[in-house]
């Protein structure tokens, strides 16, 4: 990084306006891209209907955060339209919508452009047509860093009593936005979509290797599969009862009027606390005392127990990293003998194949007893062994490309930061 950036940002962390820059409305910009620009002068809205119905359900477009604008089916798995579209709103491709439904991280709505197709979207949703010397792609790139968002939006909306957005379509457009040069602009977006498309390939990479993941503990959890490692072609598998491998160990909640009782150093989860699909995943954020162990139901798991969720939440399993206690959703195995990897993922697949063969109806749990009897097909220790391996070695190829995923959206935002406030400045 140069010198001359880096010593801005210091200047801003200390909460001064580097030399060369100014502020407007909490917006830090250059001084050579001049006064902000009012929005409504390079936006106009656009008011077309689909009144000749040229458009259909099939076309419907939503608006999100992470995805931008989005055909509705691809996004929700159906169209959410009534029975009309008569009159939706028109979007045409470089066309930006804003949506006036809070959110957490952007409680005055969010803007994006859509870079897809020409499609239609609720009047809900106000849609704008851009004019030089804007760029859709920069307006969206800029209100996609959340503080430049909110800065802009908060001046311009009401929240009624019911936390609901109260901003017409014109006033959107009332606030003023810094703009640099459109071939600086030009120069940003490409900087941005560079990020992008190594964000792309990163994220094609790590779904073809979940189906990798999936397909091998398809085959080599099913003996009957016919793909067999190499060296254990003819090995059995024996069906062998739950009971054999483990104890069982219930939970509980310790009396929650008690203040005492939660204020440990125990970690106590509930289903909410276990990641669907991620037997590694548990995010323990309530600790209880000892004594509120020895004065309930709960009981210590020590590490490396599988917890298994019986009851709300009922399919989630996991393995506990350290000791800790349950609610009284959960069905423990403690000192489980075996590949503790091996035998979770076998019972993950036998907890699956219950729910499956319950489709439609309502499940509200599987009794205790159903999965005390559970019985499971295992081969020798050996074999075990070498399957979890070789799954744990797929585990760990995700991990790392999730890892990387994480930090390249980081340098995205990072970068995104520096360019759009012209802390760091492109040769346009």
């Amino acid at each position: 990084m140069r010198e001359s950036i880096k010593n801005r940002i210091d200047a801003v962390r200390r909460g001064e306006v580097p030399e060369g820059y100014r502020t407007e409305r909490a917006m830090l910009f250059p001084n050579e891209w001049g006064d902000p620009v009012p929005l409504n002068t390079v936006l106009t809205e656009n008011k077309d209907r689909n009144e000749d119905l040229h458009f259909g359900k099939e076309d419907v477009l939503s608006v999100s955060g992470e995805q931008g604008i989005i055909n509705q089916i691809d996004l929700l798995g159906r169209s959410y339209a009534g029975e009309s579209v008569a009159a939706y709103h028109i979007v045409e491709t470089g066309d930006v919508v804003y949506t006036k439904s809070p959110l957490k991280e952007n409680p005055y709505g969010i803007i994006k452009q859509n870079r897809g197709v020409p499609g239609i979207v609720s009047t809900l949703y106000p849609v704008y047509h851009c004019n030089s010397p804007i760029t859709g792609q920069y307006l969206e790139n800029y209100f996609s860093i959340d503080t430049c968002l909110n800065n802009y939006l908060k001046p311009l909306v009401k929240r009624g009593a019911k936390n609901d957005m109260k901003v017409n379509n014109e006033d959107v457009l009332l606030g003023r936005i810094p703009l640099p040069s459109l071939q600086e602009q030009e120069r940003i977006n490409e900087i941005i979509a560079q990020f992008d498309r190594a964000l792309e390939l990163k994220k094609k990479l790590l779904e073809e290797k979940r189906r990798q993941k999936q397909w091998l503990m398809q085959k080599l959890l099913d003996p009957s599969s016919g793909v067999r490692l190499p060296g254990f072609e003819r090995s059995e598998w024996i069906e062998t009862p739950l009971s054999d491998l483990c104890e069982f160990v219930g939970g509980g909640t310790p009396d929650t009027s008690n203040d005492e009782y939660w204020h440990g150093t125990i970690p106590w989860i509930s289903s909410a606390d276990l990641q669907e699909g991620n037997i590694r995943c548990i995010n323990a954020t309530r600790y209880i005392t000892e004594e509120a162990v020895n004065n309930s139901a709960t009981k210590i798991c020590p590490e490396n127990s599988i917890l298994i969720v019986s009851r709300v939440g009922v399919g989630k399993i996991a393995i506990a990293p350290t000791a800790l206690c349950t609610s009284q959703d959960f069905i423990n195995l403690v000192d489980v003998k075996g590949n503790l990897y091996f035998v979770t993922l076998q019972l993950q697949r036998e907890i699956q194949r219950i729910l499956s063969m319950s489709q439609g109806t309502s499940i509200k749990g599987i009794a205790s007893k159903e999965i005390k009897a559970m019985v499971i097909e295992l081969p020798a220790r050996d074999e075990q062994d070498t399957i979890a391996n070789v799954l744990e070695s797929s585990d760990r190829e995700i991990t790392l490309i999730e890892t990387e995923i994480k930090a390249w959206q980081q340098k995205k935002k990072a970068i995104m930061q520096l360019l759009l406030t012209g802390l760091a400045r492109v040769n346009a």
